[in-house]
């Protein structure tokens, strides 16, 4: 019998201030700086009941979220209002209980206590902080709007709104660092004893400012001795590496929306650019993944939906590439489970994987080893 996986639920929010030189994610600059325009917000909320509202009709979902991750651009530049509106009316399609993770991403220089005040009492039980580094320099060079002063404000202000459950994203691998410098960044995070660290690698992709512009990154060796030497830190202040660049301070803190990709599990995505990955039982596990219209100006118009099989021969690969970035591995029970395939698909990949030193396989489960992790390209090149 096929057992499909629980419910998540991604909303994109396309805006930001700005659009940092890093970013290639579906960001775009506010038609106004620094303000979301009332009109337009409550345009794009309509929209997103609208969109959601769709997927429902078309895959009949009916499910509890298991969690539920407001994602950017930058969400917080939302009104609490408008978030609350949202939250109440997703309750109402998709029941939000209390266990389900209700993450949004936060961003120092678009939020106030206020504002984390409102979004506490909508329902949001965790924030994702994009602090990026704690040095004004670094901050500059990554384009960022906001400072170290106003990242620690942003962090302190969400405490006294009552988030016991913070993240801060934080880079490594920048313009001019050292590893003195970024164990720095980790030591200033850690007077605020956040819950979770996502820690990781500034990497250059294409069609983004710094891709035509090439800012000088750390050698190699630097690079080298920033993880290696951060790594002992986390580990020292009882932060649990459970995935490549992820970090918790107990398993239950662990981020439960990023599981449910890691896990190949089930998730809707609204929002321009939103993505989404369902299971349809049948004679034969269906796998199917949406993609909405990237653009808010022609979102707003129609989410205009995209829907495409997984086709059998892509989902081992598909299946791998978020399974084996968990230090946890993955159990084969559940590559049959989320894929629909037997086990033995997989065996070309283990046995050399295991002959190559870059995964283990014992009882059932397959666990990357620490070079599998440090090097998960050559590792994926054996699927």
């Amino acid at each position: 019998m096929i057992h499909l996986p629980p419910l998540s639920l991604y909303v994109h929010i396309p805006w930001c201030v700005k659009k940092c030189p890093y970013c290639d994610f579906n960001a775009h600059a506010l038609p106004v700086a620094h303000q979301l325009d009332p009109d337009l917000e409550t345009r794009y909320l309509n929209q997103l009941l609208h969109d959601l509202d769709e997927d429902i009709e078309t895959f009949g979902i009916a499910a509890e979220l298991t969690s539920l991750f407001f994602g950017g651009g930058t969400p917080s530049l939302l009104s609490s209002r408008g978030l609350g509106f949202l939250l109440a009316e997703i309750n109402k399609r998709l029941p939000i209980t209390k266990t389900t993770e209700c993450t949004l991403e936060a961003n120092p220089g678009s939020s106030d206590h206020a504002k984390f005040v409102g979004y506490r009492a909508a329902g949001i039980n965790r924030l994702s902080i994009g602090v990026q580094s704690f040095s004004d320099t670094a901050l500059q060079q990554l384009g960022r709007t906001h400072t170290r002063s106003d990242a620690s404000d942003a962090i302190q202000a969400a405490r006294r709104a009552g988030f016991s459950n913070i993240n801060l994203d934080l880079m490594h691998g920048l313009p001019g660092q050292t590893p003195d410098s970024a164990i720095a960044d980790l030591d200033f995070a850690a007077q605020f004893a956040p819950e979770h660290l996502s820690w990781y690698q500034l990497t250059i992709e294409p069609n983004t400012v710094f891709y035509s512009t090439k800012p000088e990154l750390p050698v190699e060796s630097f690079l080298q001795a920033i993880t290696d030497e951060g790594l002992d830190w986390l580990q020292s202040q009882g932060f649990a590496r459970y995935e490549i660049s992820a970090f918790a301070r107990s398993d239950a803190l662990q981020s439960q929306h990023n599981l449910t990709y890691w896990r190949f599990g089930d998730y809707l995505g609204i929002g321009a650019g939103g993505h989404g990955k369902l299971s349809r039982e049948n004679t034969l596990l269906e796998i199917q993944r949406t993609q909405k219209t990237r653009v808010p100006k022609d979102y707003l118009n129609s989410p205009n939906r995209r829907v495409t099989e997984v086709p059998v021969e892509e989902r081992p690969i598909e299946f791998l590439m978020n399974a084996c970035r968990l230090v946890e591995g993955f159990a084969l029970k559940d590559f049959e489970r989320t894929t629909g395939l037997a086990p033995k698909a997989l065996q070309t990949f283990v046995e050399k994987g295991v002959q190559q030193g870059l995964v283990k396989a014992s009882a059932g489960r397959v666990t990357p080893t620490a070079a599998g992790l440090e090097f998960l390209d050559s590792l994926l090149l054996l699927a």
